[in-house]
């Protein structure tokens, strides 16, 4: 009627309408396809009566099964058709179905949509329950590929039933989400009527509005929160009103609303429904006035159920415009374009974690549960050195080498760099000792200036002593060299340094003890030791001692020097630097050659210990000679047990504590005999015998 009315749509031409019940079945479906091509009350194929009028289109219909029935006939003929109830997506193949429509989504539309659902929530994993039949189980193949593609499982799937294990099913998983994707409401509204489903958060295709009519309050529980896919619904125009002043005195030729009248009336004018046939139209529209369906209870024909109805509607006016075009010639429009294929409104609620364990945090990788479904896992914290900075990152990744995992193994963080400096409490200790000890030398140097002509600094070669004195303050200068970020050239430096000097110092030991031991035997009658006495021999012994070690550091020097090296891989939370030695024979070798050098010092004093001189030094430098090869001794399995800043001042101490005793043992006494005892600093007292 609108359409007929209307001025601006197919104008000066009336459409018709007949409408046939499939009753849901491809028979019947089939026979109402054919009534309406032939127009004869008996079908007739390949003949029409319909004369002047020609057919259209077909409308129709709910189910796939008879739509595809009438398909493959009116299809045949090149009528379009136009579907307001089937989802299939058999129907998308043009090359079967050319004239094919329809005004509702592709079924696989809706599986996308709940696929959506769970990825913009995060829910990876689902329960899934579907109807035994095609539906079912393209939507159960569909999903579950989907959310196999997101790391995702299904805890269960099952085939909608009205048995006990079903129920059992939902009661016992601990998922929070079920999706139920079922083509028949009735199966879902039997299931409920047996059983007292648990509250879960159901996200339901699009059946679930059509048993929204059953108000209970058992069911609101159970399906409260819940998500539903919903058909497009629109407003028709003037249809409500049209709707509720329907009645025969309006439409007397309708044998619909005639069949279904008297059972919406009966309790007004007639006692059994079955007498309906004894009224014909006549008195019928006698006996029930001017009723229409105000008069009565509608609820179950309340505006949500204008779903299909607007379907239909937008199917018939799809087809009239089809038919507007063809008599204007102008080409077909997008009338669709402004239409929203879904309005939602969401109201804040407290989302379900579906999840068969909740996700793993940043600095956790997941770990496949023996026996569990592959979304279901363990988290297992990464190892030091590795991190994971997303929430179920499937495996850890290692930090580079110049970094370190933190504590939650999130991030990378640079690594702290191992050195002995002057910042912390051991290098600055060591640093002050050294610098105390110079100090000290220097003003053991400055005392023995001042009584450079005193009995005591003359009887034990003062000279030796000055240059002794001068090769101890290098040896605790030297020291600094360790101390520190190291660089190429302190690498270079510092041992080379430390060999040299402290070579200079032990041969001076030995020389003044071996000019001790000429200077008593030279008295003798007819030694030959007497040409060897006198200041010569001292500084040609040191000369030579000086550069047997100056030669073995050159050539290491030349062949494989130290080096400076970054060391990422001894300990974990931090970089060593340090300097390789480069060659270890090499730094041994020099340490070997001091350590020679004390050793024979240590068998001249030994020997020289009982010579009756009150100033002889023998038994000084016996003793500091003693300690000196006890330090170096405990030194080569201290440092080569030790890494980074430890190993460094190991050396350090080393060097330290045995230049300290040659200072105190050699030097020590005669200080105490300077400032203390100076009567004992005279020529009688020196050649006084015990």
């Amino acid at each position: 009627e609108e359409i007929n009315r209307s001025s601006w749509i197919l104008p000066n031409i009336t459409l018709g309408y007949q409408i046939f019940d499939s009753c849901g079945a491809a028979p019947i479906s089939l026979s109402g396809a054919l009534g309406a091509i032939s127009g004869k009350e008996f079908n007739v194929p390949n003949f029409s009566c319909w004369g002047n009028s020609k057919m259209v289109g077909f409308v129709g219909d709910l189910s796939t099964d008879t739509t595809y029935t009438i398909a493959q006939l009116v299809g045949a003929l090149s009528y379009p058709q136009i579907s307001y109830g089937t989802m299939n997506p058999i129907f998308s193949d043009k090359s079967q179905f050319p004239s094919f429509y329809r005004t509702i989504p592709n079924e696989e539309a809706e599986m996308d949509g709940i696929v959506q659902i769970l990825k913009h929530f995060g829910w990876k994993w689902v329960g899934l329950i579907i109807s035994d039949d095609a539906i079912g189980y393209r939507a159960r193949e569909r999903i579950s590929k989907e959310l196999a593609s997101r790391g995702g499982c299904l805890a269960f799937s099952a085939l909608i039933d009205y048995n006990d294990e079903l129920v059992e099913e939902i009661e016992k998983t601990t998922v929070n989400v079920i999706v139920l994707f079922i083509s028949q409401d009735t199966e879902f509204t039997k299931l409920y009527s047996l059983y007292n489903l648990p509250p879960k958060l159901w996200i339901t295709s699009n059946f679930i509005h059509n048993i929204i009519m059953f108000i209970d309050q058992n069911l609101e529980f159970t399906l409260n929160g819940s998500l539903s896919l919903l058909i497009q619904e629109g407003e028709i125009p003037g249809f409500e009103q049209f709707f509720y002043t329907y009645s025969p005195n309006n439409y007397p030729n309708d044998a619909i609303i005639a069949s279904m009248w008297p059972s919406l009336f009966q309790h007004y004018f007639i006692d059994s429904p079955s007498s309906i046939s004894e009224f014909p139209g006549g008195n019928l529209k006698n006996r029930t006035g001017n009723k229409n369906f105000n008069d009565v209870d509608l609820f179950m024909y309340w505006n949500y159920h204008y779903r299909v109805t607007y379907r239909i509607y937008t199917a018939v006016y799809a087809l009239a415009r089809a038919l507007h075009n063809l008599y204007s010639a102008q080409p077909p429009a997008n009338h669709w374009g402004k239409l929203e294929s879904l309005k939602h409104r969401v109201k804040p609620w407290q989302t379900p974690e579906p999840l068969c364990n909740a996700p793993c945090a940043p600095g956790y990788r997941k770990a496949k549960k023996e026996g569990a479904p592959s979304c279901c896992y363990d988290c297992v914290p990464c190892v030091d050195g590795e991190i994971s900075n997303t929430s179920d990152a499937p495996s850890c990744f290692r930090c580079p080498g110049y970094e370190m995992s933190n504590e939650q193994r999130t991030a990378c963080v640079p690594k702290m760099k191992n050195y002995l400096s002057y910042g912390e409490t051991l290098g600055a200790s060591l640093a002050s000792i050294a610098l105390v000890l110079f100090l000290t030398t220097s003003a053991v140097q400055g005392v023995f200036v001042k009584y450079w002509h005193t009995t005591i600094v003359k009887a034990n070669n003062q000279n030796l002593s000055c240059l002794l004195l001068i090769s101890l303050m290098l040896c605790f200068l030297c020291t600094l060299l360790f101390i520190g970020r190291p660089t190429q050239i302190c690498c270079l430096l510092r041992q080379v340094t430390f060999g040299v000097v402290f070579t200079i110092s032990v041969s001076s030991v030995l020389a003044k003890t071996l000019t001790v031991i000429i200077a008593f035997n030279a008295t003798k009658p007819g030694s030959t030791l007497k040409k060897f006495v006198g200041f010569q021999v001292p500084i040609v012994l040191v000369t030579i001692c000086s550069l047997g070690e100056i030669a073995i550091c050159i050539v290491w020097m030349t062949f494989d020097p130290p080096f400076l090296e970054t060391d990422i891989f001894s300990e974990r939370d931090t970089i060593i630097l340090q300097c390789n030695e480069g060659s270890v024979t090499f730094f041994f070798s020099i340490i070997g050659y001091i350590g020679t050098l004390a050793l024979l010092s240590f068998i001249a004093a030994f020997l020289a210990k009982d010579f009756p001189d009150r100033f002889n030094e023998a038994k000084n430098i016996t003793f500091s000679m003693l300690g000196f090869c006890s330090v170096w001794g405990a030194f080569v399995p201290a440092y080569l047990s030790s890494k980074g800043s430890r190993m460094v001042a190991v050396e350090i101490f080393a060097i330290l504590s045995s230049s300290a005793g040659l200072l105190g043992c050699i030097f020590g006494p005669k200080c105490y005999i300077i400032f203390l005892r100076p009567q004992l600093n005279t020529k009688v007292t020196a050649y006084q015998i015990h």
